[in-house]
């Protein structure tokens, strides 16, 4: 142990009340782990103000413990609002369970690798089948509406439809 008499006097004060400064952070915070944290992060905040002059060592080193205290909950309190944010924005919860609304990466290459697939699949039907097919499934119109956009026969269209899952079904697969 450093001999107290080369220290500052806040240094000198924080290594007398070391154990001190334990229990205080421990009553403040319970059994919670990083009360050693805290304690090491005291000393060096003591260590960059070692030079100035101090009228009390003894009050400003428990100013400085709850200082530090504080901006530690209020980090971890901050912490947990985004944290909490990011959870009710990108997860949905399925009773007790928090369930990821963006799927696995290997799910993903999975699906985009399928995805690849039917439009490879798509691109050897004939044009009128592929904008038929585009227009209900990607753009969502009915069949009605698809019809009428295009000037031919609802059921053409139920033809047109029927005909290229077919062919993707046969292609790709379920």
């Amino acid at each position: 142990m450093e001999d107290l008499q080369n220290l500052s006097p806040l240094a000198a004060a924080y290594m007398e009340r070391r154990e001190d400064m334990r229990r205080f952070f421990q009553a403040r915070l319970g059994g919670r782990a990083d009360v050693e944290d805290l304690v090491q992060e005291l000393y060096l905040k003591v260590q960059s103000v070692a030079g100035e002059a101090i009228d009390n060592p003894p009050a400003y080193l428990y100013r400085l413990a709850s200082n530090l205290m504080l901006d530690r909950l209020r980090r971890a309190k901050r912490a947990g609002a985004r944290d909490d944010e990011w959870r009710r924005t990108h997860q949905t919860a399925v009773g007790v369970q928090d369930v990821a609304e963006e799927p696995d990466a290997e799910s993903a290459v999975i699906a985009r690798q399928r995805l690849e697939k039917i439009a490879e699949a798509l691109k050897t039907l004939s044009p009128q089948t592929q904008q038929i097919f585009r227009l209900h499934k990607f753009e969502g119109l009915t069949h009605a509406e698809t019809a009428a956009r295009l000037g031919i026969s609802r059921s053409a269209v139920e033809k047109h439809v029927s005909l290229a899952l077919g062919h993707l079904v046969k292609r790709v697969g379920r």
